[in-house]
């Protein structure tokens, strides 16, 4: 079976020579050698790169040794964020978060770090004394201890 390392080395060494704003998102090696790269850009993905990328990779390879089946693309814009970078990529962008517990937490995401997320959320409070809520822009801070899935929200 082809090692998931192996793969990784490949991309790698191929993102940072020939298309350095690219970063992986994941690789997989599943049962049967099937492989598949996914790869993320501040800027988007190319299919053109992504074809580029799969070429090279099959000529590391040598399918006579052992055959495998190799899908190469982008992480989709309604993905669920897997890497760091996704996240810094997002920022000023609205994402809906799932938290630990079933919470869902939806607003613009305004910072990232290794230990965590800043959002900045509409919330309705009532002012003291008054009978009606207002909405009040609030900044929360999500540990990814408690993310389970966060994923960009589209607008049209």
């Amino acid at each position: 079976m082809i090692k998931q390392t192996t793969i990784e080395e490949i991309v790698s060494a191929y993102c940072l020579e020939h298309q350095p704003d690219y970063y992986t998102v994941e690789i997989a090696v599943h049962p049967g050698n099937r492989i598949v790269v996914e790869l993320g850009s501040d800027s988007g993905i190319s299919l053109d790169v992504c074809i580029a990328l799969s070429k090279h990779i099959e000529a590391q390879l040598d399918r006579d040794t052992e055959d495998f089946e190799l899908e190469v693309g982008s992480a989709g814009i309604t993905s669920p964020f897997k890497v760091l970078r996704q996240y810094t990529g997002a920022i000023g962008d609205e994402v809906e978060v799932l938290r630990r517990g079933g919470i869902k937490e939806k607003g613009t995401l305004t910072g990232a770090t290794s230990e965590q997320i800043t959002l900045q959320v509409m919330r309705m409070v009532r002012p003291e004394g008054a009978k009606r809520k207002v909405a009040t822009e609030e900044t929360i801070t999500i540990p990814f201890s408690e993310i389970l899935q966060t994923k960009r929200t589209l607008q049209f």
